[in-house]
């Protein structure tokens, strides 16, 4: 039984964020806004001129600025969602979601830069013990070129 409730809440907050992304396609404001944890943490890494969700976010750009199309939805786990987009050779973009109870409290904007996210096992006083999986290692997920394996981009590991 709980690993049936641990896939519907995956569904549930892939179905949360694939109405974000067409909330923001539709410039639906009212609707993205309820969505989002009203003390959203948000963190970008990218070219200082690449914030373009979180102006879209915060209403500073309108919703044409910049479209978000979704090439992959994944989720790793009953409270994470990734989303990755690319535009032909030049844009690429990787979305990191947490949720919490339905909304959408942590967001990890990464622009034009590979990702590598890993699973780290954590004690419970809360103190990092080591990686998880074979050897301590566990990548659960990792960015997908298609378009652009011939191009260089700078690398992040993110450890959840």
């Amino acid at each position: 039984m709980e690993e049936f409730n641990k896939n519907e809440q995956e569904l549930k907050n892939q179905a949360t964020i694939n109405a974000l992304y067409k909330s923001l396609a539709a410039g639906d404001t009212k609707m993205v806004s309820g969505l989002l944890a009203s003390d959203l943490e948000w963190w970008f890494h990218g070219p200082q001129t690449c914030h373009h969700m979180m102006r879209m976010l915060t209403g500073e750009a309108p919703h044409t600025e910049f479209i978000f199309e979704p090439r992959s939805v994944s989720t790793l786990d009953d409270h994470i969602v990734i989303v990755e987009g690319y535009e032909g050779a030049n844009v690429y973009w990787v979305h990191v979601w947490v949720l919490k109870d339905g909304l959408i409290t942590r967001f990890r904007e990464y622009f034009n830069t590979w990702l590598t996210v890993k699973m780290l096992r954590v004690r419970p006083d809360g103190c990092p013990l080591g990686w998880v999986g074979k050897d301590n290692w566990s990548t659960v997920w990792r960015s997908q070129p298609r378009d652009l394996f011939r191009r260089s981009l700078p690398g992040l590991m993110l450890a959840i």
